[in-house]
């Protein structure tokens, strides 16, 4: 199974409820702010990029978070018509998944364009499990905070779970929170590979206050590395949530990379999971 991190590596609107099915519409309405990272949905985003749009806001999902994919950042949509879809929608182009390239300019002017609020670094821009490298990774994300302040966007490092080795007696995320600018650099904390690298999300939100305005939410089967609908893995989400003034939770982004069932289904279950645990998501 290629995960989302390979995948990024070697690679108007109608009303929503018209063309989705009846489970579908509106059944989610009281969970007001419950995000998606598109990469859930990458096959039918590049099958069909305004379809699918129109039946994830008819789940529910307020707060987007885009993904490259060979069609581009937008799934061959162009910064200003994801824009559009998404607002048509009733939904939030909030954050987009990015490598920090020699198309970087280029990326920056598109999410400005796109009116994102945020830029996440999905992928480390150099390769080392060492403390000097991460010490350097560091300068370069804070430079590009800078860069992207000045085009009111706030820059973010999405982790994996390769960050939590350690060199020189010290974690290799630890390193990376100490060396960057908490003005510039945001955390994008995928809860999810922290527990499958046998870390708890919590000490962190502790250690570090304040540092994880966004979350990728999954749930995840510790000992398979795989993600799960919610409820059915390893990971307290519950707790996780009741911890998000701590961490400085503003967004959370549900993703799923590999499913018991279709995309959508899954979603469905997920969402069906917040309904129940009264999750209202109101950060």
């Amino acid at each position: 199974m290629q995960t989302r991190r390979q995948f990024l590596v070697t690679t108007s609107a109608v009303t929503a409820g018209s063309l989705l099915l009846p489970s579908f519409t509106n059944k989610y309405k009281k969970i007001t702010n419950a995000g998606v990272q598109l990469y859930t949905f990458r096959k039918e985003m590049l099958d069909d990029a305004k379809g699918t749009l129109q039946k994830i806001a008819a789940l529910g999902i307020k707060q987007i978070e885009s993904a490259a994919s060979i069609k581009g950042h937008y799934y061959g949509l162009s910064a200003k018509e994801m824009k559009e879809v998404c607002t048509n929608l009733g939904m939030t182009l909030r954050s987009g998944h990015v490598q920090i390239n020699d198309k970087w300019e280029q990326t920056m002017n598109e999410a400005a364009e796109a009116g994102q609020e945020y830029l996440v670094c999905s992928v480390m821009p150099t390769h080392g499990q060492t403390a000097d490298n991460y010490k350097k990774v560091a300068e370069v994300f804070n430079k590009a905070g800078e860069a992207c302040k000045k085009l009111n966007i706030k820059f973010g490092y999405h982790n994996h779970g390769e960050e939590f080795e350690m060199d020189k007696d010290e974690i290799l995320y630890d390193i990376l929170l100490k060396n960057t600018d908490a003005g510039l650099v945001h955390m994008e904390m995928d809860l999810g590979w922290v527990v499958v690298a046998g870390k708890n999300p919590l000490d962190y939100f502790e250690k570090y206050p304040g540092r994880f305005p966004l979350w990728h939410l999954k749930d995840m089967k510790i000992s398979k590395k795989i993600s799960t609908e919610f409820g059915k893995g390893d990971l307290d989400i519950v707790q996780m949530l009741k911890n998000k003034k701590q961490a400085g939770l503003q967004y959370y982004f549900i993703e799923q990379e590999e499913y018991s069932h279709s995309a959508f289904e899954s979603m469905e279950i997920n969402m069906e999971y917040l309904k129940k645990q009264k999750i209202q998501s109101q950060l």
